[in-house]
Order: C-alpha cells, then structure tokens, then sequence
C-alpha cells in the first residue's frame, strides 16, 4: 500500500547543469525537512546530451552551499523510460517543455505530467531563466524561484 503513495518528479533543463539541479536540490531538501524522504523519487535530467556526466555548473554549487545544500548529482539527458516512470516532468522554460512534449508524445502510455515549474510560482514567475551565460546572482534568482516553486508545489501533496 505504501508504495501506491510514493510519487515522483524529474525537474529538467537545457543541459542539467545550472538549473535542474538547482531544483533538484531545493526539492529534495524541502521533502527532507518535511519527513517525506521515503515517499518521493527525485531527479533531474537535461533535454540535451552536452553535459552528460558533468558536476553542476561551479556557480550552481557555489549558491546551493550559500543556502547550506549540497548535490553530487551528475547532469544526464531524460530517457525515454523517464516518460513511463516519472508522475512529473517539472521543466524551466518553453523551449524545454515543446520538447518534452515533442518525445512524451511519442511514448504509448506516458505517465508523466509535463508541466513548467514556474507554474507553480506564487509570484506568477511563469520562465525560469538560464542563467549560465550570466552573473552569480542570476544563479541566486534561479535558486529562489525554484524555492518558491518547490515549496509550491510541495503544497499539492498533503
């Protein structure tokens, strides 16, 4: 019966190095404070295949530390059996989610529930944007928005 209850989410980006991870960590972090740790998977992947094996981006690492997290994820690119096994694909901007649903739509029996993660935001901040090309507190922007989203999203699961 327990089992019937565990749910599961995949957060996913461009290239899982910046900010799938980032949600990834706040995710589990806050399932962690909240004793859920036994009912929920939890991973992020990359819609793109550059990063595969690679830390997260040393900015990424840098603000998830600030905030007390740490992560050993290692970026991978999502699978096609990630579609048949994950209740949730949590992404961050458009061009993520018209490709997700692009490959999930091909899937027979997708299970997946292909949404942006800033649809969660209470602050209505629907894109959460790539802040690689950018400044530290662009990874600082990312890092709240995802808190909020998490959080967010979290709340839907009493």
């Amino acid at each position: 019966m327990a089992a019937a209850e565990n749910k599961s989410v995949l957060f996913v980006c461009l290239g899982n190095i910046c900010r799938s991870p980032i949600a990834e960590a706040v995710f589990r972090n806050l399932v962690v404070e909240k004793g859920l740790t036994n009912q929920w998977m939890i991973d992020s992947g990359a819609v793109s295949d550059w990063n595969v094996g690679s830390s997260p981006d040393a900015r990424a690492l840098s603000c998830l530390r600030r905030h007390g997290l740490e992560t050993t994820h290692k970026a991978q690119q999502v699978t096609k059996d990630d579609f048949l096994s994950y209740d949730y694909m949590l992404c961050m901007d458009e061009s993520n989610l018209r490709e997700l649903k692009r490959r999930g739509d091909k899937i027979p029996n997708c299970k997946s529930k292909i949404e942006l993660l800033g649809s969660y935001d209470p602050q209505k901040c629907l894109i959460i944007e790539d802040p690689y090309y950018g400044k530290d507190e662009d990874f600082e922007t990312v890092y709240q928005q995802c808190l909020r989203c998490c959080k967010s999203f979290l709340e839907k699961f009493p």
